[in-house]
């Protein structure tokens, strides 16, 4: 079987776990220090990995600053805003149907911006895909005490869905060239250059150092900053922008599980019937159009 073919699974597989390491981590480290162990791990790997196989580096300034423009948005705004508000009380229910924003946002752009056409069928698979979402989540949303959560935590929340549709349609558009390895190097450097700062001002960069958060840090740099995001670029390169966003409805679900098999968390008839709607959602909005008279 093809990468091709694995990817989309894998991406998914790999990017759900970041929600359970996102639980387990903060009982060890402040969230934003813990992206900055994270990225600064990822920065030595990513260039131990590109000096060993000769990788060759962007020639031109332009895209070295592309890319480290497209990585401030996907990894330091992006994740630092999502650990942010989760870690100031936004539930993780609430949190995973803001995340369902996300493929909407990024196929509207990406029809504006990049010129992507929109079949009915993909804009169907979009609007089911956030309905799945909704259905999984909203019912333990009800359920809270809304006086509880923090309203601008979750604004924030909300901005880390705008600031992740826009790396997705920057790297379309301004990164169509140049080996992955060496762009993923330069967007955890944007990475730090955002997350540094806000860990410095917002945190007091506790670290609690022992044997659970260096296998917290282990699985969050090589299976999701490294496996996960070198599977996402490399979706975003090969196929449409909405296409590679729609893979995102998937990733709550199987979260929810993965919280239910690690802690035992209650998996619900919603949340069930959630995960089948987003997987047709997902279906209609990768399905290839069928072309008339092949």
């Amino acid at each position: 079987m093809t990468l091709g073919r694995l990817a989309p699974a894998l991406f998914v597989l790999l990017w759900s776990t970041g929600w359970v390491v996102a639980k387990y981590a903060g009982l060890f480290a402040d969230p934003l220090t813990f992206l900055v162990l994270r990225y600064s791990a990822a920065v030595v790997l990513f260039y131990l990995v590109c000096r060993i196989a000769g990788v060759a580096w962007p020639k031109s300034r332009a895209a070295i600053l592309h890319a480290i423009i497209s990585g401030m948005f996907l990894h330091g705004l992006y994740l630092g805003m999502v650990w942010w508000a989760i870690g100031q009380g936004v539930p993780a229910a609430l949190s995973g149907i803001i995340a369902g924003l996300q493929p909407l946002m990024t196929g509207i752009a990406a029809a504006l911006l990049v010129g992507e056409a929109l079949t009915g069928g993909q804009r169907l698979g979009l609007v089911l895909g956030f309905a799945g979402i909704a259905i999984a989540v909203l019912p333990n949303v009800l359920a809270l005490d809304s006086g509880s959560i923090p309203l601008h935590a979750v604004a924030i929340n909300v901005l880390a869905m705008a600031c992740v549709t826009v790396g997705t349609i920057y790297q379309k558009r301004f990164l169509r060239e140049g080996d992955l390895r060496a762009v993923a190097t330069l967007q955890y450097v944007g990475a730090l250059i955002v997350t540094v700062p806000a860990a410095l001002v917002l945190e007091d960069l506790r670290v609690d150092w022992g044997v659970e958060l260096f296998a917290a840090l282990a699985w969050s740099v090589l299976g999701i900053s490294m496996g996960a995001v070198a599977l996402l670029l490399y979706l975003i390169r090969r196929g449409d922008v909405s296409k590679a966003a729609s893979l995102i409805y998937l990733v709550p679900p199987l979260a929810a599980l993965e919280a239910a098999l690690m802690f035992g968390e209650r998996l619900t008839v919603p949340m069930i019937v959630g995960t089948i709607v987003v997987v047709i959602g997902v279906y209609l909005t990768n399905r290839k159009p069928v072309v008339k008279g092949d």
